[in-house]
């Protein structure tokens, strides 16, 4: 098993409640998924919308992955269990191209993570990946 998902595996093994659990969150399902998940990363959005908030996370998570363990972001984003599989909304790249390409047009991969949402994502991740 790679580094990642061992150490992904103790932070859940170890922690049964977390922070970010949907079931205690009105969530709100937009159909311009695009347009959210930019949003996230340049604003600190009030709400909780999905699925453009998986998207949003699971480009972050694949960059700060590849920075942290090597490899492509890409193949992080097609790992079906790269959120756990807590997130009942992400999506793995390849199911979704169109959706993905489009906002990392807009953001790249060298997003600013000290921007919008990013900075709470990247303590989660931290602490997830035990950093």
């Amino acid at each position: 098993m790679e580094e990642w998902k061992v150490r992904q595996e103790i932070y859940h093994r170890t922690n049964p409640i977390h922070i970010d659990d949907l079931k205690q969150f009105k969530i709100e399902i937009t159909k311009n998924i695009t347009y959210h998940a930019v949003d996230y990363f340049r604003t600190k959005n009030k709400g909780w919308v999905y699925p453009s908030k998986s998207y949003m996370v699971g480009i972050c998570y694949a960059r700060w992955l590849a920075e942290n363990f090597g490899g492509d972001p890409i193949n992080y984003l097609n790992d079906p269990k790269l959120l756990y599989g807590n997130d009942p909304y992400f999506i793995e790249y390849s199911k979704d191209l169109k959706t993905y390409n489009e906002i990392l047009e807009e953001i790249t991969w060298n997003f600013d993570d000290t921007q919008g949402m990013c900075p709470d994502v990247k303590e989660y991740f931290k602490q997830e990946f035990i950093l």
